[in-house]
């Protein structure tokens, strides 16, 4: 098998999984208890939380953990909604976020919140010029995402906090595609709140974090016990924690180094394509973005049928982001950057990762070839 769709998830780390074996076996106590099982669990939470805003460059009662960065996204948002609704009701998104921010924002303003939604450019860019223009009196939260999960397309996200902050507006970003595989700032140096993941950087499913800069209002979304600073109520999920922790500092310390390589296995994927498959279009490919992602359309093709024939061949691939796996609509995000529903329904997002090597990519292509070679010949997209 070549998997190529590290941005949906990724293999758990092996040093992460041997991390996590203790707390699944002999220290399997709850973390609030007061017992020494309990204390061991407390302890592994603590020490995780530390190590992770470490990398961050924040203090550790600053991280609080979540089932995952869609948690995260929604208690950011909704937090931030509730906590100063008294201050205004207008929250600054972009068209091409994660639906964990786009779906919240919408129930949102099904609630009476006011969202502007801000365009990118053809190469999937926020200007941060029109983020200063749409900035109201009752501005509450500006949310762009750091990097986008289909394109790879980093945002210009120190001019847009800069923006933020000289306004004072908070301002969130997902990073979850961003964290371990771009070098980043210092979390307190561009946001008041950061969302991250655990599997997308070789880490456990199921448990996530937002940075929330000390001082920032945020009403829980989860209320019950006084867990995670009494803003997420619900026993710690340890085993995953240690994890996601584990996984973290692995992929934070090899992450200059590794973002050369899949950088260099991109950009040789996508010349050779283009020298040996007509009529392609490289999604973003004029901006900044993230090392191992490549979103192509093949003209002609639908997506799907792609990926069926490169399943049968031992092929990993995915149409965009896998939370909308299922969907009719054609991607938002590609949409959102001035393509045709029929463009984009012709998409392919091919994520690499630590174990992809020239060779698999050489195999990739020649299927490739050989795929839109044979449906194009009976393709009936316009």
């Amino acid at each position: 098998m070549i998997y190529l769709d590290h941005n949906a998830t990724t293999p758990l780390h092996p040093r992460a999984l041997e991390a996590m074996l203790p707390f699944f076996e002999k220290s399997f106590g709850n973390p609030s208890s007061y017992h020494r099982i309990g204390r061991q669990a407390r302890t592994a939470v603590e020490q995780s939380r530390t190590r992770i805003a470490q990398l961050l460059g924040c203090d550790a009662p600053e991280i609080i953990f979540t089932s995952g960065a869609t948690e995260a996204d929604n208690l950011a948002i909704r937090g931030i909604a509730q906590a100063l609704r008294s201050r205004g009701t207008h929250i600054i998104t972009s068209t091409v976020e994660h639906h964990a921010v786009l779906k919240t924002c919408q129930a949102l303003e099904a609630a009476g919140w006011h969202v502007t939604y801000l365009p990118v450019d053809r190469a999937g860019r926020v200007d941060p010029a029109d983020l200063e223009k749409n900035i109201r009196a009752d501005t509450i939260l500006i949310s762009i995402m750091y990097a986008n999960n289909e394109t790879g397309v980093v945002q210009p996200l120190a001019d847009l906090s800069t923006i933020a902050r000289r306004h004072g507006i908070l301002f969130h970003t997902d990073a979850v595609q961003a964290f371990g595989k771009l070098p980043l700032p210092r979390a307190p140096q561009i946001c008041d709140l950061m969302s991250l993941s655990s599997h997308k950087i070789y880490g456990p499913k199921g448990v996530g974090a937002l940075y929330v800069k000390k001082g920032t209002p945020l009403t829980p979304v989860l209320t019950g016990g006084h867990h995670e600073f009494g803003l997420r109520a619900g026993t710690e999920n340890v085993p995953a924690i240690v994890g996601f922790a584990t996984a973290a500092e692995i992929a934070w310390n090899s992450c200059t180094q590794e973002s050369v390589r899949l950088a260099g296995l991109r950009d040789r994927f996508e010349e050779q394509l283009l020298a040996s498959i007509p009529e392609i279009i490289i999604h973003g490919k004029a901006a900044h973005r993230l090392p191992n992602t490549s979103s192509i359309s093949f003209l002609s093709v639908e997506s799907e049928s792609i990926l069926l024939h490169l399943d049968l061949m031992g092929i990993c691939a995915s149409a965009g982001s896998a939370c909308t796996t299922g969907e009719p609509e054609p991607s938002h995000v590609l949409r959102a950057m001035g393509c045709t529903p029929q463009v984009a329904q012709t998409s392919v997002r091919f994520s690499f990762g630590r174990e992809t090597s020239e060779g698999d990519l050489d195999t990739v292509i020649k299927a490739l070839e050989t795929t839109i070679r044979k449906l194009r010949g009976i393709s009936s997209i316009a």
